[in-house]
């Protein structure tokens, strides 16, 4: 009888472990396959920096180039290096993409460069000898297909994150992602002005 109680007793002891071993097993899998969406997240972020960065490097010969054309409205490239400042004030760190208002000043810097490049771009109507000008020619074309990937990435980030988000809020996922600091991400929202991307083909 004694023996018959030990061996119920080792059953039932076995048992939990092995139930303990499960949900530990779950709960890996789950933290493994969370760190790994939140990896996607980050390369497609890194994706959309490039972009940003390429464009953000780009605006300085434009400028310099309609600058020197006689009587180009100052005011316009003026607003341009203006815009371009604004966005190299924002430092970019990986809690921005978690912290909405921050998130948000860094899009809205994005997008009224965006705006003030499209404003110059409509601008150089008005010059001809712009418009045959070979390095500026270069340069247009330059930004535009800058301006389509940028377009391309911040899709790519949205899908990216739309997977995390989804992730992270899903029973019971969502106890690990709470319990080891797994956040919501921000997406990119479409600016009111700027419901694509600027053009810059004449």
């Amino acid at each position: 009888m004694r023996n018959k109680g030990l061996l119920i007793g080792c059953s039932i002891g076995a048992a939990i472990l092995f139930l303990v071993f499960i949900v530990f097993s779950y709960g890996v899998s789950k933290y493994n396959q969370l760190v790994s969406l939140n990896e996607e997240v980050n390369k497609a972020w890194s994706q959309v920096e490039n972009q940003y960065q390429r464009r953000y490097d780009l605006i300085p010969n434009l400028v310099e180039t309609v600058k020197g054309v006689a009587n180009f409205e100052k005011e316009t490239y003026i607003a341009v290096a203006e815009a371009r400042a604004k966005v190299g004030q924002i430092q970019i760190t990986p809690q921005m993409l978690e912290d909405p208002q921050a998130f948000e000043r860094f899009q809205a810097a994005q997008d009224n460069l965006s705006s003030a490049l499209s404003r110059l771009l409509v601008a150089v109507e008005n010059y001809p000898q712009l418009k045959a000008n070979e390095n500026f020619l270069q340069l247009q074309a330059q930004l535009e297909g800058t301006e389509n990937r940028i377009s391309v990435e911040r899709k790519r980030f949205n899908e990216a994150v739309q997977t995390y988000n989804t992730a992270i809020k899903r029973f019971p996922t969502n106890i690990i992602a709470g319990m080891f600091g797994f956040r919501e991400k921000q997406y990119f929202k479409a600016a009111a002005e700027a419901q694509t991307a600027p053009k810059v083909k004449f």
